[in-house]
């Protein structure tokens, strides 16, 4: 650089190539976004029309008729099945069955059109300021995660106008000039969902008091055309059915997430539920409009129109899955001072809307009913509880930035091949962590199934084929000890004991254990470890999936007695399936080895004792004495784990470096011995 600038060249023109080098890569990182939103909208319209008729839009297929909306002699909401305004029936009155099969195609492809506007309008109104990266990706990262969504996905599989609300609401607030266009806009979206009313006192107290006014007298007007037209449908459902409730399916089934629902799933009913429902409803509505005020006057409008759509979710007698989009636009809350909190917020709803309640939470009882009301409740938490930080807060824009360990030489020139992967120091977000390590094992163990094809007697011909090829291996280097273990320690009624017991209890308990005190007292090491753990797991999927392998206990003709799960029939053709969910044919590796030998490992890396590193080289050893002992895996599975094992730590030092207690130490070793000998203090 020195000489460059001597050299006559000035400063500025070196930087040049730096920051168009960074414009093109962010130009080509746009490009790939916008091509991964291609792809989801493709596969949402093969999806949608790829399904027979009669299995798709069937709520679109509802309000077509020959006669028009329901096939219309009578009330609109005879069936129960149509589950719209009135004003909505008067609009989709022109359409008949013959203009069906035209308007699936139309409205599924349509439908994804107002996807991307809303994700174009989001994108636009993040708050201010935003950087260059933000303001380039913003807009297909929106337009992905909207199409990767379960209620756009939902609403599209459906046929519903559960979209239309929402980019309505957006445009008022964000596109239209003037204040009475924008009132009428939101007006509209509220004749087509009542509960977009709640936007009215919005507008109102941030002195858009022309929109508020605009969209009131919308609403009537639109509400007063369809009682003209349709006087009988519009006294059922505003009163009949009290604003539609008790349309549709039941109030307390799982997909109805508002707080009504709630209530009645928890075994709730009759005057005192209803009466709770409302004061709770009238509690959340004031809160999240006071919210919604102030991060409005704060210059985050977006953010106050997401929390008052979260509101509406929550206050809503009935929100269906397709209805539940407002929280996602919730995500451009920030939350947390460290930067490394950043992430948990916007992570958790991400994952709330796009996969399926039983993948965030286990299916235990203890957890039932926050697994069946997770959107709700991640729709409260955006409302009324989440602290976003205002634009005025020090951490708005500069959080307290993440430690990372010093970079030092190492051995080879190529290594970090991710540099930017640097270690870092400081523990990572508890919640963030619990979250990830969730979604992660139930995508494990999904990944894990479907490696047979779905279920265990799929794979059950190419599995025994692969046993009998590690029988033959075994015999051919004199390792088939199995069947002899086997039937030694069934002889041995305490040894039986003793490693069934171990088999089936130190397997999670263990590594949790291990990540846990690692987390709490040594989160240097615990970023180290987990992503050793990480890259030797995905390595096992891949096993799993390309060399499905029977344990020995699933052979017939071996005579190895299954000491865990009991005698197997053989005569019967699932006989495998043990579980709906386990593929009992993921033996090789053996993860059971696997990670009992990650654990013995980490534990002799940082412990501080030897017999402390001894005792733990010690659960390995009884684990791959459990695995062969009870029939469940080959001593070549344990070979195949010790080898997943030891590429994971491979991977993360390639990937990453050294363990940053080993780059800190040496990092301190080298200012040491730059400093003259005078200053230096004794160690």
């Amino acid at each position: 650089m020195a000489n460059a600038e001597h050299g006559g060249r000035p400063a500025e023109a070196l930087a040049a190539p730096s920051v168009e080098a960074t414009r093109a890569r962010l130009r080509v990182a746009r490009l790939g976004l916008w091509l991964i939103a291609a792809i989801l909208a493709a596969r949402q319209l093969v999806t949608v029309l790829g399904t027979p008729e009669g299995e798709r839009l069937t709520a679109l297929e509802t309000w077509v008729g020959d006669e028009g909306v329901l096939h219309v002699k009578g009330s609109l909401y005879d069936s129960t099945e149509f589950t719209g305004t009135p004003f909505v029936g008067l609009v989709l009155k022109p359409l008949t069955r013959a203009a069906e099969q035209a308007l699936g195609w139309g409205w599924t492809f349509g439908s994804l059109l107002l996807v991307v506007a809303i994700g174009l309008i989001v994108a636009r109104a993040l708050p201010q300021p935003a950087g260059r990266r933000t303001a380039l990706l913003a807009a297909p990262v929106a337009v992905s995660l909207l199409m990767a969504s379960l209620p756009v996905r939902n609403a599209l599989w459906l046929g519903q106008t559960s979209i239309l609300p929402v980019l309505l609401v957006l445009l008022g607030c964000f596109v239209v000039r003037g204040e009475r266009a924008g009132g009428v806009l939101i007006g509209v979206a509220a004749a087509l969902q009542p509960t977009m009313l709640l936007f009215a006192p919005l507008l109102w107290f941030t002195d858009r008091r022309r929109a508020a006014a605009s969209t009131a007298l919308t609403f009537a007007a639109c509400t007063a055309v369809a009682w003209a037209a349709m006087a009988h449908d519009s006294y059922t459902y505003w009163v009949h059915h009290m604003a539609g409730v008790g349309l549709g399916g039941a109030a307390d089934d799982l997909a109805n997430q508002s707080l009504h629902g709630a209530l009645l799933r928890l075994g709730l009913n009759g005057p005192a539920e209803i009466a709770l429902y409302l004061l709770l409803g009238a509690a959340v509505a004031a809160l999240a409009l006071r919210r919604a005020v102030r991060y409005a006057r704060d210059g985050q409008l977006l953010l106050a129109v997401a929390v008052t759509g979260c509101a509406a979710v929550a206050v809503s007698p009935t929100t269906w899955q397709h209805q539940l989009l407002w929280v996602l636009p919730a995500v451009v809350g920030r939350v947390g001072r460290r930067a490394s909190d950043r992430y948990m917020w916007p992570v958790a709803v991400v994952l709330v809307m796009t996969l399926p309640p039983k993948m965030l939470l286990p299916n235990m009882a203890v957890l039932g009913t926050l697994r069946d009301n997770v959107v709700l409740l991640a729709a409260l938490a955006a409302a009324v509880a989440v602290p976003f930080l205002p634009r005025t807060s020090p951490y708005f824009l500069s959080p307290v930035p993440t430690e990372h360990a010093p970079p030092v030489p190492t051995r080879f020139r190529r290594i970090p091949l991710l540099p930017f992967l640097r270690r870092v120091l400081t523990r990572p977000n508890l919640l963030l962590e619990l979250l990830l390590i969730r979604v992660t094992y139930a995508a494990y163990s999904k990944v894990r199934l479907a490696a047979t094809g779905g279920s265990n007697s799929a794979g059950r011909e190419r599995a025994e084929r692969h046993g009998h090829q590690i029988l033959d291996i075994e015999r051919f280097l004199h390792l088939d000890i199995e069947h002899a273990v086997n039937h030694a320690v069934v002889k041995v009624g305490w040894l039986r004991d003793f490693f069934d017991f171990y088999y089936t209890s130190f397997h999670f308990v263990v590594p949790l254990t291990v990540l846990g005190l690692l987390y709490w007292r040594r989160p240097v090491d615990y970023r180290w470890a987990r992503a050793s753990l990480g890259f030797a797991t995905l390595l096992a999927l891949l096993g799993f999936w390309l060399y499905p392998l029977a344990p020995p206990r699933l052979m017939p003709g071996l005579g190895i007695i299954d000491t865990v799960h009991g005698v197997q029939d053989f005569t019967q053709p699932d006989y495998g399936t043990l579980t709906a969910l386990t593929n009992q044919y993921a033996a090789m590796p053996s993860l059971h080895f696997g990670w009992s030998l990650w654990c013995g490992l980490v534990i002799a890396i940082v412990a501080p004792k030897a017999w402390m590193k001894a005792l733990a080289l010690l659960h390995p050893l009884f684990t791959v004495s459990a695995i062969v002992a009870t029939g469940n895996h080959w001593i070549l599975d344990a070979v195949g784990g010790a080898a997943v094992v030891g590429a994971g730590f491979g991977l993360s030092y390639v990937f990453q470096g050294p363990r940053a207690r080993t780059v800190t130490a040496a990092a301190e070793v080298s200012t040491d011995s730059e400093r003259p000998a005078k200053d230096r203090t004794p160690s």
